[in-house]
């Protein structure tokens, strides 16, 4: 078995993609009936990048066959704000698919039973960040891991993170619009100001 996922020529995203619960679930249990280790790790993916690529080349590493979850639409600005994802869903789910390493992708829907995807996977490896460890507490970690082998805390794999690639560019835009529109407006503000002055205010 290499590292480029049992299903990876081409995105195959019809084949790839499994966003039925049960029919994962089957499927998962019918290749670890095969003798295949079971690798899963969830995420937003927004503007997918080299971290991205990087972090699933290295979870595969883990086992055998890949299963990644991707959070919904609804999942993401329920944590993150109504600005985000900056990629919608359908697309974010296509291009994991395009990783190499990935082998199936499913939907993390909003609202669902907790733990939902780790319980229908049950995975042998559980990837996860080190932002995802700090969001649970003790209790809520022993949990998690009583449904899986075992889990392994992964490092940032790029130098910025999606969230600060947005804020970066947020800035930049910002900066080009004060540099190109402000001193615009300064000059619209001035002309007004000078066109409304009354005849004798101009001869005092």
């Amino acid at each position: 078995m290499t590292n480029s996922g049992i299903f990876a020529l081409g995105s195959n995203f019809k084949d790839r993609f499994v966003p039925d619960y049960k029919k994962l679930g089957k499927l998962v249990t019918h290749c670890k009936a095969i003798g295949l280790k079971i690798v899963l790790t969830q995420g937003t993916y927004d503007m997918v990048h080299i971290g991205h690529a990087r972090y699933f080349e290295e979870a595969r590493k883990h086992g055998d066959l890949l299963v990644v979850g991707v959070d919904s639409d609804k999942k993401v600005r329920a944590r993150k704000g109504p600005d985000r994802p900056i990629v919608p869903q359908t697309e974010r789910l296509e291009m994991v698919t395009h990783m190499r390493s990935v082998d199936i992708v499913t939907l993390k829907e909003h609202k669902v039973p907790r733990w939902h995807l780790i319980k229908t996977v049950r995975p042998d490896v559980l990837i996860i960040t080190k932002e995802t460890l700090k969001k649970y507490n003790g209790k809520e970690l022993k949990e998690m891991k009583s449904y899986c082998g075992k889990t392994v805390v992964l490092n940032p794999m790029a130098v910025t993170s999606t969230s600060a690639k947005i804020r970066l560019l947020q800035l930049k835009l910002a900066k080009r619009f004060e540099k190109a529109i402000v001193p615009k407006l300064a000059d619209m503000i001035s002309d007004a100001l000078g066109h409304s002055k009354s005849p004798k205010s101009k001869k005092k």
